[in-house]
């Protein structure tokens, strides 16, 4: 009976069926749990099916906590989401390397309100300049991630949630192409007083 409480405690409220945040993949479902025996030792695993990447990931259960594992975010956490995105875009002027390693640490730490951040500043509305490639796939990225989420949380579809997104985006300040162009130059700017200075 104790050994039944303590495996029960131990999955910190996680049951079967039940949709969860991995970080590093986003939404899954939790399909089994299942007991495998490793190295002699009885180990219980949480068998997680990421459908869209037609992925099956098995988590040990006393490693959930470490790994970052969680439960879908609840109403407020996803309107304070929702409300980042109408937020003003924050675009730090570093090298773009150096942000790029910060939008994807972000995206994997598999926080909704980090992710909803990286889907701001990254945002281009058709009056802005393209997107670089990678600015897109980072984009592109997290926004999947927060699309996923949202659709879980709200049982709604992924294109609905992109939409929700999406008008959510569109309520921000609008974002002038001239404001882009001044980060750029003055990015441009320090690249070349750095690379003078070497």
């Amino acid at each position: 009976m104790s050994t039944k409480k303590s495996s029960a405690q131990a999955r910190l409220g996680f049951k079967t069926g039940e949709h969860i945040v991995y970080p590093s993949h986003g939404v899954g479902r939790i399909t089994s749990i299942e007991e495998q025996e490793v190295a002699g030792f009885k180990l219980e695993l949480f068998v997680i099916s990421f459908e869209k990447d037609k992925m099956t990931l098995r988590v040990p259960v006393p490693k959930i906590a470490s790994v970052g594992m969680r439960k879908l975010s609840e109403g407020p956490v996803v309107t304070k989401a929702l409300e980042t995105l109408k937020g003003r875009a924050r675009v730090k002027r570093t090298m773009w390397s150096r942000r790029a390693q910060e939008y994807e640490a972000k995206i994997n730490s598999g926080d909704l309100i980090a992710i909803s951040e990286v889907v701001r500043d990254l945002y281009r509305s058709d009056a802005q300049p393209e997107q670089s490639y990678s600015e897109r796939q980072l984009y592109e990225a997290a926004l999947d991630r927060m699309a996923r989420e949202l659709s879980a949380v709200q049982n709604i579809t992924e294109t609905e949630s992109v939409k929700l997104i999406e008008q959510n985006l569109q309520k921000g300040p609008k974002r002038g192409a001239g404001k882009a162009e001044e980060v750029e130059d003055s990015e441009i700017d320090q690249d070349i007083e750095a690379e003078e200075a070497a």
